[in-house]
């Protein structure tokens, strides 16, 4: 029998969902349960330096957690370089700072403000002074992706048609219409987050675990064995079919 292996949403900075979620695979798995984590563990909510410390927490526990990246975890580890960098896969006149992206409230959970008038030097310096080295080394070691079996976990998604070897990080963050617009069937599931829906959604060759937890909405916890997904309740598991 397949051992189960679980799944979280895109988190987003929101600690209480997260310790939730937890709660939730723990109840049906226990201590020791597999966990993918889907990435984009900061921006838009307003505790990702304690979610990012939770996830480290669990980490050194020796807890089983898998730790993929996200776009927005990149965004944040590029601003943080010694030179900040900025993401070419954003629109032009989008930052990490901009309102839309979150970046700003990453920074508050750390304790840097950003005011009207502030250069970039200038938060990227109080930026590097607040983010804990740890917290740098964590972001530096996410995968792009696992692949277990069937299954084939990436925060956004795939290029369709190339193999995995030849899958770059930035499709496998930032893809979305080549990706979500394409019905063939793909050599795995793939299991992905990225792009926030009301809830999760399985899609025949591809299961979408991004339920908006970025937007104030629930974070979504699955649960899969073989290729049959169920997503965790407070009272049961509930069959994700297509």
């Amino acid at each position: 029998m397949t051992a189960p292996l679980y799944a979280i949403g895109d988190i987003h900075g929101q600690l209480a969902m997260l310790e939730e979620a937890l709660q939730r695979i723990e109840a049906d798995g226990g201590e020791n349960a597999r966990i993918v984590f889907l990435g984009d563990y900061i921006d838009r909510g307003p505790d990702s330096r304690r979610v990012v410390e939770r996830l480290l927490q669990g980490q050194s526990e020796g807890r089983n957690w898998i730790f993929l990246k996200g776009n927005h975890d990149r965004m944040f580890s590029m601003f943080l370089e010694e030179y900040p960098r900025n993401d070419t896969r954003l629109l032009v006149g989008y930052h990490w700072l901009h309102e839309r992206i979150g970046g700003i409230e990453t920074l508050q959970s750390y304790g840097v403000e950003v005011s009207e008038g502030d250069r970039i030097f200038q938060v990227h310096k109080r930026a590097r002074a607040a983010v804990p080295q740890t917290h740098l080394d964590f972001l530096g070691e996410l995968k792009p992706y696992h692949q277990e079996g069937s299954l084939l976990f990436a925060h956004a998604g795939i290029r369709p048609g190339l193999p995995l070897e030849s899958q770059s990080e930035d499709d496998l963050i930032w893809i979305r219409q080549e990706f979500l617009n394409d019905e063939r069937t793909h050599p795995w599931l793939v299991v992905h987050g990225h792009t926030p829906n009301k809830q999760a959604v399985h899609c025949v060759n591809r299961i979408n675990l991004d339920s908006g937890a970025g937007y104030g909405r629930p974070l979504t916890a699955a649960v899969f064995e073989g290729s049959e997904c169920w997503l965790l309740t407070d009272q049961s598991r509930k069959l994700l079919a297509p």
